[in-house]
């Protein structure tokens, strides 16, 4: 193994905390010590309603592992001062085996220090729930549908495609892990002036080929692949070997660029459950559907030849054209039809993982689906708008594929760098922040590499269990009572927020909460554990107990490493 122990951090959260459809669980030592304050203000303040207790991690660990501001909270209510409030709720939790100390501190805050059982009980925790360990049922088994990639069968995907394909599948597992039923599903935009355009592409490459004078469309594909989709049109159709079947044409491409998508999801590792085709919007009769409805309920009005929604009711900056003079309709239209037929599947609640360039479109689908007036919510669907990927190698950015032509694709990237490093990458930065993609940083096998450094950490924890030799599965049992050093009490505390990291990145739609996690909170921590301490020490007790905590850490990076997608090696 290479490398050396240090720390980088990769940028800060500044999202919100927890959202209606997505409740953030606790982990057992703070939940059972919210209990027993929320006890303590009963007992102390029968006569008032005790809220909720708040507990935050304090900067400065000599300060505990935990405080709260209730007695802030309480002041006026129970007409005290807040320190006096707080002095009445310590003397209310009076003494117990889970808390080694209570103080007050500043205006009326109370520091808590848990009892060592208390701070590493999430170690036999650990052991105890193993690959489970995290997983929550706050989902309860509803339905939800995550929607992403949904790229235009056009090309191969490219790396903006890539981001949304890790942030999509991460997204989904995240309510996986908290007891969702999840459906992934990819739309198809089969459709429009985009595939006609394809179609004529591939035309204008058969007839090159035969020495025929072709004319590209203005705005035609130019990749590689184009010529590509022509040489195996004219293999496998000998009847139309001038292509003249436009129609035929249109078909073969998109069924070669859908079957060249998935195998770029495949190697991405990015599997669907259902796909959709816009097509059958119109096949189907559902966009005509879907404009009658809106037109029965009276949100619609003619104007200049063409037909109008009121958006302009459900929030919208001004009202929309919903079929054009020439009887075309609009590109939000379809949308309207497709998010209604999924609601009318049974998906209540549904998230659209898409690029940015589509933020207009949220205010206008959404004002579709109310003016249906069927009582779907207002903030229905909900959306994750991604910002672009820039990839850069030796400092240069990179601008085009061999195949591709004019951009970058996924399977470029793997490729060169792996699908762990790809999947990390994507998914380490907010989703509203452009992403650049060093491959030279990706390829390193160094501490500057976010995904090299967890990978580490864990094939490290896996090299000092090999070398011990003994049994893991006996640790669960181990007496953890010699831990006492700041470096355990750290990692321990880091590992009890597991779960709750994973609510928050469910709650936000926000897997880089979880890389932020796993390379900050707990490889970090690892490695300085690792670098100030020897775990194989003569003491019996004191090497079980390190052992149990080391195996309990393996676990939690592996845990994690498998929600974004990512390998867990035990040799580097």
């Amino acid at each position: 193994m290479k490398g050396r122990a240090g720390r980088r951090r990769h940028g800060p959260y500044n999202g919100r905390f927890g959202s209606p459809h997505f409740p953030v669980s606790s982990p057992d030592s703070k939940a059972r010590l919210a209990e027993l304050v929320q006890a303590a203000v009963r007992k102390a303040y029968p006569q008032i309603d005790a809220p909720a207790i708040e507990l935050e991690r304090p900067k400065n660990a000599d300060h505990g592992d935990f405080a709260t501001n209730v007695a802030l909270q309480l002041a006026k209510r129970v007409g005290r001062k807040p320190r006096e409030a707080a002095e009445a709720i310590i003397a209310a939790l009076g003494a117990s085996d889970e808390i080694a100390k209570s103080e007050i501190a500043g205006p009326g805050f109370i520091n808590f220090t848990l009892a060592p059982a208390s701070r590493f009980a999430v170690v036999a925790r650990i052991h105890r729930e193993a690959a489970a360990f995290g997983r929550a049922d706050t989902g309860a088994g509803r339905r939800t549908m995550v929607e992403f990639v949904s790229a235009n069968p056009t090309g191969p995907l490219h790396v903006g495609h890539g981001r949304q394909a890790a942030l999509g599948d991460a997204i989904s597992t995240l309510l996986e892990w908290q007891g969702w039923r999840v459906t992934r599903e990819f739309y198809y935009n089969d459709a429009g002036n985009q595939i006609a355009n394809l179609a004529l592409s591939v035309q204008a490459r058969i007839r090159e080929a035969r020495g025929t004078a072709a004319e590209m469309p203005k705005d035609g594909y130019h990749g590689d692949y184009i010529r590509e989709i022509a040489r195996e049109y004219v293999a496998q159709h000998f009847g139309d070997v001038a292509g003249e079947n436009l129609d035929q044409i249109r078909q073969f491409a998109v069924a070669y660029l859908r079957k060249e998508q998935d195998i770029d999801l495949r190697a991405f590792g990015v599997k669907f459950d259902s796909y959709f085709l816009e097509s059958s919007l119109y096949t189907d009769g559902k966009v005509l559907e879907a404009v009658t409805m809106l037109r029965d309920a009276g949100h619609c009005y003619e104007s200049e030849g063409a037909l109008w929604l009121r958006t302009t009711d459900f929030g919208d900056d001004k009202d929309r054209v919903m079929r054009k003079s020439d009887g075309s309709f609009t590109y939000f239209v379809p949308d309207v039809a497709y998010h209604l037929d999924k609601y009318r599947r049974g998906y209540g609640h549904v998230v659209n993982v898409q690029g940015a360039d589509h933020h207009s479109t949220v205010t206008r689908v959404r004002a579709g689906l109310q003016a249906l007036d069927m009582g779907i919510p207002g903030g229905y669907p909900e959306y994750v708008l991604h910002q672009m990927v820039t990839v850069t190698k030796g400092g240069e950015e990179v601008k085009i594929s061999k195949r591709a032509g004019n951009y970058v694709t996924v399977r470029d990237l793997v490729d060169e760098v792996g699908r762990d490093a790809v999947r990390y990458f994507f998914l380490m930065r907010r989703v509203d922040s452009h992403l650049e993609f060093d491959v030279d940083l990706a390829k390193s096998q160094s501490d500057d590499n976010p995904v090299y450094y967890v990978q580490y950490a864990h094939a490290r924890m896996c090299s000092v269990l090999r070398e011990w030799g003994g049994d893991v599965a006996a640790l669960a049992g181990a007496d953890l009572s010699p831990l006492a050093s700041a470096h355990e009490v750290a990692l321990a505390q880091k590992l009890a927020e597991f779960p709750e990291v994973l609510a928050r990145a469910a709650g936000e739609f926000a897997p880089h909460l979880l890389t932020h996690y796993l390379h900050d909170d707990v490889a970090a921590r690892l490695h300085t554990y690792y670098n100030a301490e020897r775990f194989l020490v003569e003491d019996e007790a004191l090497r079980l107990a390190r052992l149990a905590l080391v195996a309990a850490t393996r676990q939690v990076l592996a845990n994690g490493l498998a929600v974004l997608g990512v390998s867990a090696p035990e040799r580097m």
